[in-house]
């Protein structure tokens, strides 16, 4: 399957110079999943390549952050859990944003 015509704000972009990878990272997806990324990507203005690894390093920077130890005294350790195990109520809006169906899934 063809790509589509480039949209004309991505033919004026800029250039930004290129920096010579020197790893490769290969995956398979299914058809529908490549082009959501494609479409995000155009949607940025960056290459399928670009979002991904933008999008990939990104994640997981988040998920190294997520993993690091932090050391509370009892007091507070016991505060902190109360606190997770009591979460505020969920207003109305909260309920009906998570009975939708979300966009990548219709």
């Amino acid at each position: 399957m063809g790509h589509a015509e480039t949209p004309e704000r991505l033919k004026t972009r800029p250039k930004s110079p290129r920096v010579r990878s020197e790893a490769h990272i290969h995956i398979r997806a299914p058809q529908q999943t490549k082009q959501l990324i494609d479409t995000a990507a155009t949607a940025v203005g960056k290459t399928l390549s670009e979002f991904v690894l933008d999008s990939a390093r990104q994640n997981a920077i988040d998920v190294l952050l997520d993993q690091r130890l932090f050391v509370l005294d009892p007091e507070r350790h016991d505060a902190f859990v109360r606190a997770l195990d009591a979460p505020a109520p969920a207003g109305a809006k909260l309920r009906a944003l998570m009975k939708r169906k979300p966009l990548w899934q219709k």
